[in-house]
């Protein structure tokens, strides 16, 4: 049977992030993927300016009730940014709707960054983040995200093992079972993930070659990476590390050609390095 997905995103005409990340690399990997988009944009908030921007909150409800009627089963639900306070409740409504219990829950906060949450947030966001990640069993945030949801200031670019292992107990202990803290670096020249499953003693960690510059998306290319491993039946920590290898390699190879840097990383480029990490290159043979 052929996995599924529901994807609550918002989606950008312009940029590779969100939607225009998550719908490609999930459907490549074999994964029928749904989506409900929760804000539309011209073009993602990063480098571009006066862009356009709907909301489309007042849609989420009844799209997923109109789904709910279809007697539909999502083996995820995977979750991006969320425009508001208001958009994270519809969420909580939404997984009442139609998550059942094999239903994977994957959040990505994806609120704050670098110390500082996302301008168009207010400060009960974290707290509403909060509720939605205790419902999930897998959660991504950055460093910066993984601090404001257990209350803490942002640690700064550098933190220390003990610290991050900290964080990561105290996320789990919100509910999810499993926490990946991206953006964790001990030293200048080298970036990478925590990962942690409940019970584990300390979280293990995986590092590549920090680069220089700004990539947009990469958070929704790591977890959507991410997703398409678990949901092929990668175990957790090999799936992680997978996530984080296509991830990197998707930045090296746009700054190797010199790609603009404000669309977005060459995720496309790496898909086939996923297909064969997944086994699903095996060509299907259709009869007459």
């Amino acid at each position: 049977m052929q996995r599924s997905v529901l994807a609550v995103h918002d989606l950008s005409c312009v940029g590779r992030c969100s939607l225009t990340v998550a719908l490609p690399i999930l459907s490549a990997a074999g994964i029928n993927t749904a989506v409900i988009p929760t804000t539309l944009l011209s073009t993602h908030t990063g480098e571009f300016v006066d862009y356009t921007r709907l909301d489309l909150s007042h849609q989420l409800l009844p799209i997923a009730q109109h789904l709910a009627k279809q007697n539909l089963h999502f083996d995820a639900l995977y979750s991006g940014y969320l425009a508001s306070s208001d958009q994270v409740q519809k969420i909580l409504q939404i997984i009442d709707l139609l998550a059942d219990p094999s239903t994977l829950l994957l959040v990505d906060p994806a609120f704050a960054d670098y110390g500082k949450m996302y301008t168009s947030l207010d400060d009960s966001h974290p707290n509403e983040m909060r509720r939605l990640c205790a419902r999930a069993h897998t959660i991504v945030p950055n460093l910066t995200e993984a601090a404001f949801l257990l209350g803490d200031v942002y640690p700064g670019n550098h933190v220390s093992p003990a610290y991050v292992g900290e964080l990561a107990k105290g996320l789990s202990a919100l509910g999810p079972k499993n926490v990946i803290i991206t953006g964790i670096s001990f030293e200048q020249s080298r970036t990478g993930i925590a990962v942690y499953q409940n019970g584990m003693e300390e979280p293990v960690y995986n590092f590549t070659h920090r680069c220089k510059g700004t990539f947009h998306g990469t958070g929704d290319v790591y977890a959507s990476f991410l997703l398409a491993a678990l949901l092929s039946g990668k175990p957790f920590i090999a799936a992680a590390a997978l996530a984080m290898e296509l991830t990197y390699d998707s930045i090296r190879l746009t700054l190797a050609e010199g790609q603009p840097l404000r669309f977005g990383v060459q995720f496309e480029r790496v898909l086939p390095k996923l297909l064969a990490s997944l086994d699903l290159l095996n060509p299907i043979e259709c009869g007459n």
